[in-house]
């Protein structure tokens, strides 16, 4: 077939990761502070340090990326380490695990097939357990509504839930729009029925970034970062101007807004 290639190997060597399993091991044995600390206990920190690292990837910085991947991975590390210790896994163990998915999960790298929809791929390899709750079943607890959204539109994809392209979740945004307006000229804004409309809206709209080839997250991170980059702006000048926010009122909030948004635009 065309879209077949020539299988390739997956390398198992050891490399500079091990260090940090090394690392931790030794922390253990020596820090008391690290010693006492358990899979649950180190939760916080495995939390905060991902946000670190999103927030370095969104800047751009790479020294600071580089700093907060090294902490995320020694949470990592100190993860496996303490399940090491209660005989649940091996770092081994964790690292055959994901190869063995990752092979399962490419056909078209390692075994000389078609490539499939991941989450095709994902939803046969969930069939038939008798734990798996169905198509979305398994889904993170802990996921941001934004996320789980977004993650939920993917699961009824793998199983052919879903429109071919982003033509129809565009149609759907613009009906769940309508939809919200009736209710707001009806009810009103404070409604549960409002509520529920809106948040229909707000579904419709991660399903149509989804299928525009986008991530939620992501595009709505960017967006929240142009924006405060840009009212920040707006603070600047109203203060050259002598313009009190607060006192300005919208429609010369406004007027500066475009001006810079003018103004940005010019620049590019």
């Amino acid at each position: 077939m065309d879209n077949e290639q020539t299988p390739v190997e997956v390398p198992r060597t050891a490399g500079v990761l091990d260090r940090a399993l090394a690392l931790v091991r030794l922390l253990r044995a020596h820090c008391p502070w690290d010693a006492e600390q358990t899979a649950s206990s180190l939760v916080p920190h495995l939390l905060e340090e991902t946000h670190e690292v999103v927030d370095a990837i969104h800047t751009g910085d790479a020294s600071a990326l580089e700093g907060e991947l090294g902490d995320l991975l020694l949470n990592l590390a100190f993860q496996i380490v303490v399940a090491e210790e209660a005989g649940e896994l091996t770092a081994a163990s964790v690292t055959d695990r994901l190869i063995d998915k990752m092979v399962r999960r490419h056909p078209h790298l390692f075994a000389g097939g078609e490539a499939q929809s991941w989450e095709a791929l994902k939803a046969r390899e969930r069939h038939g357990r008798a734990d798996d709750g169905g198509v979305l079943g398994g889904l993170a607890k802990g996921l941001d509504p934004l996320t789980r959204a977004h993650r939920i539109q993917e699961r009824v994809a793998g199983v052919g839930f879903d429109w071919s392209d982003y033509q129809g979740a565009l149609a759907k945004v613009a009906e769940e729009l309508e939809e919200v307006r009736e209710e707001l000229a009806g009810r009103g804004e404070r409604s549960a029925e409002c509520e529920e409309e809106l948040g229909d809206l707000l579904f419709a709209v991660v399903n149509l970034v989804r299928l525009a080839g986008h991530h939620p997250t992501t595009a709505l991170a960017a967006a929240n970062g142009k924006f405060e980059r840009r009212f920040r702006q707006l603070e600047e000048l109203a203060q050259e101007r002598g313009i009190v926010l607060a006192e300005a009122g919208l429609e010369k909030l406004d007027e500066l807004w475009d001006e810079l948004k003018r103004a940005e635009h010019r620049g590019r």
